[in-house]
């Protein structure tokens, strides 16, 4: 479309000081007498673009200029740099282009204060090409199968995909499961084998998942004793704290339930101890017992 190409052109201008029109036509793959006219439509829009002759000339912007004339503040247009730069941390591809374009249109507007990655120190190429494969099914509508493991059991499921989310430290695809018939949050890192699907679906996904409470029956509020050798971790992972005397800490933390409480709070082995509620204490009591027995 005429419009894209014009677009395009300023920020192929704003990049280059002086770019020959033969060269923008092999860019665009369009004739030199189109370019000719996309430049006078732009100078006649008020853009200050100018053709000089000769060796060395060509199509060129006027020093210093940039696309001023929009209704976003320094500080919106600061905000959406630093957010596309965090996009490119999950590695969508072309993130840097859309990056160098808006920064040449806003006058390179500094936003090169946050660096984010939101990749593990594992496996990092396969959950970055699974974040491609659900981007595209999402997007597509088309439904996606693979094999699932939970924290009991193993199944190969079949979904209609609504959105990629990140929560509590990990990727998640909220979607329809067709086996469950049911909304569901599956984590990236258990997901295997993926494979897009030629049926497509209709349903519209929720504009808001995480506020609307669905998990609200689901959580349990944990009050733990942590020894003061954990303190890096208590400062780390914990929002509030009570310090004692001797220097250990009780916290509260409000986590989903499932297996994964134990296998989190194991983490901290013999500086932890869980004093409410009840019967996860002794449910984590029996699982540890049944660990020793294995060493007797």
């Amino acid at each position: 479309m005429q419009i894209n190409r014009l677009f395009e052109m300023i920020c192929l201008l704003l990049n280059k000081e002086n770019i020959t029109a033969r060269e923008l036509a092999t860019h665009f793959e369009v004739s030199p007498r189109t370019i000719y006219r996309d430049v006078e439509l732009l100078s006649s829009a008020g853009i200050p673009i100018y053709m000089t002759k000769g060796k060395g000339g060509g199509i060129s912007l006027l020093p210093g200029f940039v696309l001023n004339k929009t209704v976003l503040t320094d500080g919106e247009k600061s905000d959406i740099l630093a957010a596309l730069h965090a996009v490119e941390a999950v590695n969508l591809e072309q993130t840097n282009t859309a990056v160098q374009k808006l920064s040449s249109l806003f006058g390179n507007t500094n936003a090169d204060w946050v660096e984010v990655d939101f990749s593990g120190w594992a496996n990092a190429d396969e959950e970055a090409q699974l974040f491609s494969l659900l981007k595209t099914a999402i997007l597509g509508k088309m439904k996606v199968t693979f094999h699932y493991h939970s924290s009991d059991s193993s199944s190969q499921r079949t979904v209609e995909p609504m959105k990629l989310c990140f929560k509590g430290q990990g990727w998640y695809l909220y979607a329809f499961c067709t086996v469950r018939q049911d909304y569901r949050f599956f984590k990236l890192r258990r997901m295997k084998e993926p494979k897009l699907m030629e049926d497509h679906f209709e349903r519209a996904a929720p504009k808001k998942i995480f506020d609307d409470n669905i998990f609200k029956d689901d959580f349990v509020t944990i009050t733990l004793k942590l020894s003061k050798k954990m303190t890096y971790r208590v400062y780390d992972e914990f929002s509030q704290c009570k310090t004692l005397p001797n220097g250990d800490f009780i916290v509260q933390h409000t986590m989903p339930r499932g297996d994964w409480i134990y296998q989190y709070l194991a983490t901290f082995g013999e500086y932890c101890e869980i004093l409410e509620p009840k019967d996860i204490r002794l449910q984590v009591k029996e699982k540890l017992q049944k660990t020793l027995a294995q060493y007797l």
